[in-house]
Protein backbone atom coordinates (compact mmCIF):
# COMPACT_ATOMS: atom_id res chain seq x y z
CA UNK A 1 0.00 0.00 0.00
CA UNK A 2 2.82 2.44 0.79
CA UNK A 3 4.37 1.80 -2.62
CA UNK A 4 1.13 2.62 -4.43
CA UNK A 5 0.43 5.71 -2.34
CA UNK A 6 3.91 7.09 -2.85
CA UNK A 7 3.96 6.27 -6.55
CA UNK A 8 0.63 7.91 -7.23
CA UNK A 9 1.87 11.01 -5.42
CA UNK A 10 4.99 10.97 -7.61
CA UNK A 11 2.83 10.42 -10.67
CA UNK A 12 1.00 13.68 -10.04
CA UNK A 13 4.36 15.47 -9.77
CA UNK A 14 5.41 14.22 -13.22
CA UNK A 15 2.19 15.30 -14.93
CA UNK A 16 1.06 18.73 -16.11
CA UNK A 17 -1.39 20.35 -13.70
CA UNK A 18 -4.26 20.10 -16.19
CA UNK A 19 -3.94 16.35 -16.78
CA UNK A 20 -6.43 14.20 -14.83
CA UNK A 21 -5.25 10.90 -13.38
CA UNK A 22 -8.47 9.30 -14.58
CA UNK A 23 -7.16 9.25 -18.15
CA UNK A 24 -4.27 6.94 -17.27
CA UNK A 25 -4.05 3.22 -16.59
CA UNK A 26 -2.06 2.31 -13.47
CA UNK A 27 -0.88 -1.25 -12.89
CA UNK A 28 1.73 -3.21 -10.97
CA UNK A 29 4.73 -4.77 -12.70
CA UNK A 30 6.83 -6.77 -10.24
CA UNK A 31 7.18 -4.39 -7.27
CA UNK A 32 6.78 -1.21 -9.29
CA UNK A 33 3.76 0.90 -10.16
CA UNK A 34 3.66 1.38 -13.92
CA UNK A 35 1.58 3.94 -15.80
CA UNK A 36 0.23 3.19 -19.26
CA UNK A 37 -0.72 6.18 -21.41
CA UNK A 38 -1.68 5.14 -24.92
CA UNK A 39 1.04 2.79 -26.16
CA UNK A 40 3.70 4.08 -23.76
CA UNK A 41 4.62 2.76 -20.31
CA UNK A 42 6.64 4.53 -17.65
CA UNK A 43 7.54 4.14 -14.00
CA UNK A 44 5.39 6.30 -11.73
CA UNK A 45 7.88 7.10 -8.99
CA UNK A 46 10.78 8.02 -11.28
CA UNK A 47 9.16 9.02 -14.57
CA UNK A 48 11.51 6.61 -16.35
CA UNK A 49 10.23 5.36 -19.68
CA UNK A 50 9.95 1.56 -19.91
CA UNK A 51 10.81 -0.15 -23.15
CA UNK A 52 8.63 -2.98 -24.39
CA UNK A 53 10.09 -5.88 -26.34
CA UNK A 54 8.86 -8.46 -28.79
CA UNK A 55 10.44 -11.64 -30.13
CA UNK A 56 12.45 -14.42 -28.50
CA UNK A 57 15.88 -13.65 -27.03
CA UNK A 58 16.82 -17.32 -27.43
CA UNK A 59 16.92 -17.06 -31.21
CA UNK A 60 18.24 -13.50 -31.34
CA UNK A 61 15.00 -11.99 -32.59
CA UNK A 62 14.38 -9.65 -29.64
CA UNK A 63 13.58 -6.09 -30.69
CA UNK A 64 12.35 -2.92 -29.02
CA UNK A 65 8.76 -1.85 -29.61
CA UNK A 66 8.73 1.89 -30.11
CA UNK A 67 6.67 3.88 -27.64
CA UNK A 68 6.10 7.47 -26.58
CA UNK A 69 8.33 9.10 -24.03
CA UNK A 70 6.31 10.63 -21.19
CA UNK A 71 8.41 13.76 -21.55
CA UNK A 72 6.48 14.30 -24.78
CA UNK A 73 3.09 14.34 -23.07
CA UNK A 74 1.18 17.38 -24.35
CA UNK A 75 1.50 20.37 -22.07
CA UNK A 76 -1.49 22.45 -23.10
CA UNK A 77 -4.99 22.42 -24.50
CA UNK A 78 -3.99 22.97 -28.13
CA UNK A 79 -1.44 20.16 -28.01
CA UNK A 80 -4.02 17.80 -26.52
CA UNK A 81 -6.43 18.83 -29.27
CA UNK A 82 -3.84 18.14 -31.96
CA UNK A 83 -3.07 14.76 -30.43
CA UNK A 84 -6.77 13.90 -30.46
CA UNK A 85 -7.05 14.84 -34.13
CA UNK A 86 -4.01 12.71 -34.96
CA UNK A 87 -5.34 9.72 -33.00
CA UNK A 88 -8.83 9.70 -34.52
CA UNK A 89 -8.06 7.44 -37.52
CA UNK A 90 -6.38 4.72 -35.45
CA UNK A 91 -7.63 4.95 -31.86
CA UNK A 92 -10.95 6.70 -31.32
CA UNK A 93 -11.00 6.01 -27.58
CA UNK A 94 -7.58 7.60 -27.08
CA UNK A 95 -8.74 10.53 -29.21
CA UNK A 96 -11.76 10.97 -26.93
CA UNK A 97 -9.49 11.09 -23.90
CA UNK A 98 -7.21 13.61 -25.58
CA UNK A 99 -10.14 15.89 -26.40
CA UNK A 100 -11.40 15.61 -22.82
CA UNK A 101 -7.98 16.69 -21.56
CA UNK A 102 -7.93 19.58 -24.01
CA UNK A 103 -11.28 20.76 -22.67
CA UNK A 104 -10.12 20.35 -19.07
CA UNK A 105 -7.12 22.54 -19.87
CA UNK A 106 -9.17 25.13 -21.77
CA UNK A 107 -12.97 24.95 -21.44
CA UNK A 108 -13.29 27.58 -24.19
CA UNK A 109 -11.61 25.37 -26.82
CA UNK A 110 -14.66 24.91 -29.02
CA UNK A 111 -13.05 22.65 -31.64
CA UNK A 112 -12.22 20.07 -28.97
CA UNK A 113 -15.82 20.07 -27.75
CA UNK A 114 -17.17 19.71 -31.29
CA UNK A 115 -14.82 16.82 -32.09
CA UNK A 116 -15.56 15.11 -28.79
CA UNK A 117 -19.30 15.28 -29.42
CA UNK A 118 -18.90 14.04 -32.98
CA UNK A 119 -16.81 11.03 -31.95
CA UNK A 120 -19.31 10.11 -29.24
CA UNK A 121 -22.12 10.42 -31.78
CA UNK A 122 -20.27 8.20 -34.25
CA UNK A 123 -19.70 5.65 -31.47
CA UNK A 124 -23.43 5.52 -30.75
CA UNK A 125 -23.08 7.19 -27.34
CA UNK A 126 -25.85 9.62 -28.15
CA UNK A 127 -26.87 10.80 -24.68
CA UNK A 128 -23.29 11.67 -23.77
CA UNK A 129 -22.78 13.37 -27.13
CA UNK A 130 -25.82 15.54 -26.46
CA UNK A 131 -24.45 16.51 -23.03
CA UNK A 132 -21.13 17.47 -24.61
CA UNK A 133 -22.81 19.63 -27.26
CA UNK A 134 -25.13 21.37 -24.82
CA UNK A 135 -22.27 22.07 -22.42
CA UNK A 136 -20.38 23.48 -25.40
CA UNK A 137 -23.25 25.85 -26.19
CA UNK A 138 -23.20 27.08 -22.59
CA UNK A 139 -19.43 27.48 -22.53
CA UNK A 140 -18.79 28.77 -26.05
CA UNK A 141 -22.04 30.20 -27.40
CA UNK A 142 -24.15 29.41 -30.44
CA UNK A 143 -21.51 28.45 -32.98
CA UNK A 144 -23.16 27.39 -36.27
CA UNK A 145 -21.12 24.19 -36.73
CA UNK A 146 -21.80 23.21 -33.13
CA UNK A 147 -25.53 23.79 -33.59
CA UNK A 148 -25.51 21.91 -36.89
CA UNK A 149 -23.86 18.89 -35.27
CA UNK A 150 -26.34 19.02 -32.41
CA UNK A 151 -29.15 19.16 -34.96
CA UNK A 152 -27.83 16.05 -36.72
CA UNK A 153 -27.66 14.26 -33.38
CA UNK A 154 -31.22 15.21 -32.44
CA UNK A 155 -32.36 14.15 -35.91
CA UNK A 156 -30.74 10.74 -35.41
CA UNK A 157 -32.44 10.49 -32.00
CA UNK A 158 -35.78 11.02 -33.80
CA UNK A 159 -36.40 14.28 -31.95
CA UNK A 160 -37.51 16.01 -35.12
CA UNK A 161 -38.97 19.21 -33.69
CA UNK A 162 -35.83 19.89 -31.64
CA UNK A 163 -33.63 19.05 -34.61
CA UNK A 164 -35.56 21.45 -36.83
CA UNK A 165 -35.24 24.30 -34.33
CA UNK A 166 -31.52 23.62 -33.90
CA UNK A 167 -30.87 23.53 -37.66
CA UNK A 168 -32.73 26.82 -38.03
CA UNK A 169 -30.65 28.35 -35.24
CA UNK A 170 -27.47 27.22 -37.02
CA UNK A 171 -28.62 28.90 -40.22
CA UNK A 172 -29.39 32.13 -38.40
CA UNK A 173 -25.73 32.17 -37.37
CA UNK A 174 -24.45 31.12 -40.80
CA UNK A 175 -26.95 31.02 -43.72
CA UNK A 176 -24.27 29.53 -45.99
CA UNK A 177 -24.22 26.11 -44.30
CA UNK A 178 -25.23 24.06 -47.33
CA UNK A 179 -25.51 20.73 -45.51
CA UNK A 180 -27.79 22.33 -42.97
CA UNK A 181 -30.16 23.45 -45.74
CA UNK A 182 -30.06 19.92 -47.16
CA UNK A 183 -30.91 18.30 -43.83
CA UNK A 184 -33.67 20.80 -43.22
CA UNK A 185 -35.11 20.04 -46.64
CA UNK A 186 -35.25 16.34 -45.82
CA UNK A 187 -36.68 17.00 -42.39
CA UNK A 188 -39.42 19.33 -43.66
CA UNK A 189 -40.32 16.70 -46.26
CA UNK A 190 -40.69 14.08 -43.51
CA UNK A 191 -42.84 16.50 -41.53
CA UNK A 192 -45.17 17.00 -44.51
CA UNK A 193 -44.14 20.58 -45.29
CA UNK A 194 -43.21 20.48 -49.00
CA UNK A 195 -42.89 24.26 -49.51
CA UNK A 196 -40.26 24.59 -46.81
CA UNK A 197 -38.52 21.45 -48.07
CA UNK A 198 -38.31 22.83 -51.62
CA UNK A 199 -37.04 26.19 -50.36
CA UNK A 200 -34.16 24.66 -48.43
CA UNK A 201 -33.27 22.20 -51.18
CA UNK A 202 -33.15 25.07 -53.67
CA UNK A 203 -30.89 27.02 -51.36
CA UNK A 204 -28.68 23.95 -50.92
CA UNK A 205 -28.28 23.54 -54.70
CA UNK A 206 -27.49 27.24 -55.11
CA UNK A 207 -24.79 27.09 -52.44
CA UNK A 208 -23.27 23.91 -53.86
CA UNK A 209 -23.30 25.39 -57.36
CA UNK A 210 -21.63 28.62 -56.27
CA UNK A 211 -18.93 26.76 -54.34
CA UNK A 212 -18.03 24.61 -57.36
CA UNK A 213 -17.56 27.60 -59.68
Amino acid sequence: QRRITRSVRELRRHLPDAMPLSGLSICAVADRVVVREGSGRWQADSGQYLLEFEGDPADGSLSVIEGKNPAEVPSGAQEWFERGAALEPEDAEAALQAYERAIAADPALLDARINLGRLLHEAGRLAKAERVYREAVKACGSDPVLLYNLGVLLDDMDRKAEALATYEAALRSDPSLADCHYNLGLLYEKLGKPKEAIRHMARYRALIGSSSN
